[in-house]
């Protein structure tokens, strides 16, 4: 019978690049997600029955162990951006990451891949950071072979970063950013899932950082996005002591409503993240050590941030009726 790998947050972002590659390794891939009924769609990423999502909350030891059960390799891709309510940080990134790796140990599972973050360090000022040098400790402690991936920002056509600014950019004349001279090195989903595949497969040791080609400013990767969707617009650069100040009000507005109000414009968190690059340590091992070639940035936005530009769709039949009339 097939190996059998369990990816905890494999309906996610990440998690579902991973799923359909170790679907196509040939292993059985169990997806543990907290909403099965919404992750059917991995279902076609293998044969019938190999690629099967599970009801899992990592908050629930009890769910956690039994979606392990059997498995040869456990993934773990759960993270959040909520600094309040039950799935917080530390509930997630810390406790959860903990308890996958502690069950994984205890059922002489040896193989894990825990996906971290570039900036990950307990001594950081933002809680974010925090928490993933906590998780990243706790997998060590109970699984000391796991493989740590840390990815810079991840860019996809499911992402939540230029998506998310392509969509604002349709709002008015100003894009406002926060940080604009802080770096980042975007990678794409893919790639990062790639290299998550050789953890499973035993084909890395250690922690990794993962980039991609490029890094480059927040405002020069807005300019490229813009570039992308070709919209003109200013993009405002908010000083940090008045991104503060927003940022403590768009925390209140998110108690206040009782976490009604969710995916506020920056919470404080975020806001202390953005002080501080977000690139590839000059020491670290990388996709090149993995032997991974990055894809970069300019061959593959265009391909799904299309949607955002003044005619969508039509934007190229247009660029091609400007050349007749010429």
């Amino acid at each position: 019978m097939s190996k059998l790998v369990t990816i905890y947050g494999g309906s996610g972002f990440l998690g579902r690049y991973i799923a359909r590659r170790m679907a196509k390794e040939g292993w059985r891939v169990r997806v543990a997600t907290r909403r099965p009924n919404e992750a059917m769609f991995v279902k076609p990423y293998g044969t019938v029955g190999q690629v099967e999502p599970v009801l899992c909350n990592i908050r629930n030891e009890a769910s956690v162990a039994a979606a392990m059960q059997g498995a040869d390799a456990v993934v773990n891709c759960v993270g959040t951006f909520d600094i309040g309510g039950k799935n917080n940080f530390e509930a997630v990134q810390a406790n959860g990451a903990a308890r996958v790796a502690k069950l994984a140990s205890g059922a002489g599972i040896q193989t894990m891949v825990h996906i971290s973050a570039i900036g990950a360090d307990e001594n950081a000022e933002s809680v974010y950071a925090q928490t993933k040098a906590h998780g990243e400790a706790s997998v060590l402690e109970h699984m000391p072979n796991a493989t740590i991936l840390r990815p810079s920002v991840i860019f996809g056509a499911e992402d939540q970063f230029f998506n998310r600014f392509a969509s604002l950019s349709r709002l008015g004349p100003i894009l406002p950013v926060i940080g604009a001279n802080t770096k980042f090195q975007p990678v794409h989903v893919d790639d990062v899932a790639a290299a998550a595949v050789k953890g499973v497969l035993g084909e890395a040791q250690g922690t990794y950082e993962l980039g991609g080609p490029d890094a480059m400013t927040f405002r020069e990767l807005m300019q490229m996005m813009l570039g992308v969707i070709q919209r003109r617009k200013l993009i405002l650069n908010i000083p940090f002591p008045i991104a503060r100040i927003m940022g403590f009000v768009f925390d209140m507005v998110q108690i206040v409503s009782g976490g009604l109000i969710k995916n506020p414009a920056a919470t404080r968190d975020q806001i202390k993240s953005l002080r501080v690059d977000n690139v590839v340590g000059e020491d670290a091992q990388t996709l090149a050590d993995l032997g991974i070639r990055p894809v970069a940035m300019e061959a593959v936005l265009p391909d799904y941030l299309w949607r955002f530009r003044p005619s969508g769709q039509y934007a190229a039949i247009k660029d091609s009726a400007k050349n007749l009339r010429a």
